[in-house]
């Protein structure tokens, strides 16, 4: 088994399609998913969208790099994150509430469920 496993050579799983129930917009998300741990609880990868706006429901812990975009995530009290190229963080598992790329977005994710 490899120890190290780099975006740059290894061939990603992917997956393309409309995002599911969006409230605006018609967006369409790419995952390219460069790990899965042998359990399945652990996933990296590259995910990019176009603009729009979906409601979202996160039972996992995700950490989040943005490569490319803006988006805002507001939680079910109304409460709004502004994220950009750049920026990194965690969505814990529980957020419930919206994601809204403003346009092309494209995020380094690392997730543990």
């Amino acid at each position: 088994m490899t120890s190290i496993i780099r975006f740059d050579s290894a061939t990603p799983e992917v997956s393309t399609g409309p995002v599911n129930n969006p409230l605006e917009g018609k967006p369409q998300a790419t995952t390219r998913n460069f790990f899965t741990s042998p359990d399945q609880h652990f996933f990296a990868g590259v995910w990019e969208s176009t603009k729009g706006k979906w409601p979202v429901n996160y039972t996992e812990q995700e950490f989040v790099h943005m490569l490319a975009g803006e988006a805002i995530l507001t939680d079910q009290l109304g409460q709004a994150e502004h994220v950009r190229a750049g920026d990194s963080f965690i969505v814990q598992a529980g957020f419930k509430g919206t994601w809204e790329s403003l346009g092309e977005v494209r995020k380094l994710y690392a997730i543990y469920e």
